[in-house]
């Protein structure tokens, strides 16, 4: 089974997932995530949504917003939903060859408090997800803007912002009503579709999540100290990994390679083992005895999946 990796130099493909025949095979610069779907790999970057049958050839989708930073497919196949940067939603109900937005994310009370400077004072949608046992539902991450869940498709949205930090990278849909956030100040969980939310971070020394993963009962998180910018300073990301057998209720911090100057960005399952991907190129796999390195490319991994 072949490997993508998202970077910020594009799409890496590895032939049989060990690293040791990496070729470069899509060149769109800073590649935010890498997702298939039904044997269908998506590419979302900042020059456009991208697709790809064999991780070979790559065909762009021409999403009406140039900066595609999320995409997610319905339970039964049938739509294609793409979150832009400024923040917009579009769908597709014949393969990317058309879109229509879904204004019904603009109608929201806190639409006009979506925003930061970091981001040239606007907000994109970082985050998507869906589960089978809510099949109409959609459940949309916005940097910086909160948890947001539409239960018709993307129509009409409700906000489940109350009780999480507004800068959401990545929502870990685990089942209908379960979700992990990770979030620039905290990771959060929720047992009621967002109506409510717990912190998990409060015993923890780091607060700068990316993304959460979760296999076989275990839960892995990652976090630095601070944002990006301090990252480039003499102690790096100052990064930490921490691993959780009881759903975030309790983590162990453990020891991986490049730490604690890299910082894990990405999470994938690839021949029933755990991958990581760090900001420093390094792709690393959970063993029975810990965190070993699988291999490296030259630049950052921004997203994992295997095709």
């Amino acid at each position: 089974m072949a490997l993508l990796i998202g970077t910020n130099d594009g799409v890496v493909r590895s032939a049989d997932g060990t690293l040791d025949d990496t070729e470069r095979m899509l060149d769109a610069g800073d590649t935010l995530r890498v997702r298939v779907f039904d044997g269908v790999a998506f590419a979302t970057t900042r020059t456009g949504l991208y697709r790809s049958i064999d991780g070979h050839s790559w065909t762009d989708l021409d999403v009406p917003r140039e900066e595609v930073f999320s995409v997610v497919t319905s339970p039964d196949g049938e739509r294609l939903y793409a979150g832009t940067h400024p923040a917009h939603l579009y769908v597709s109900t014949d393969d990317g060859e058309t879109w229509r937005e879904l204004d019904g994310l603009q109608d929201l009370p806190s639409r006009g408090e979506w925003h930061t400077p970091r981001h040239r004072d606007e907000a994109h949608v970082r985050s998507l997800g869906t589960h089978p046992d809510a099949p109409d539902r959609l459940v949309a991450g916005v940097e910086v803007g909160g948890v947001h869940v539409s239960d018709d498709g993307g129509e009409t949205w409700s906000e489940r912002r109350d009780g999480v930090h507004g800068d959401i990278h990545h929502v870990l849909v685990l089942d209908a009503e379960e979700y992990v956030a990770s979030c620039g100040d905290g990771l959060y969980r929720t047992h009621d579709a967002g109506r409510s939310w717990t912190r998990l971070d409060e015993n923890l020394d780091h607060r700068y999540f990316r993304e959460a993963f979760a296999m076989d009962g275990q839960l892995y998180a990652a976090a630095a100290r601070g944002s990006p910018p301090s990252w480039d300073g003499p102690r790096g990301a100052d990064a930490a990994l921490f691993e959780s057998t009881d759903g975030g209720d309790s983590f162990e911090t453990v020891p991986y390679p490049g730490a604690p100057d890299e910082i894990v960005l990405a999470w994938a399952s690839h021949d029933g083992r755990v991958l990581a991907g760090t900001d420093g190129g390094r792709v690393l796999a959970r063993e029975r005895d810990g965190w070993s390195t699988l291999g490296e490319v030259p630049a950052a991994v921004r997203s994992l999946t295997a095709l």
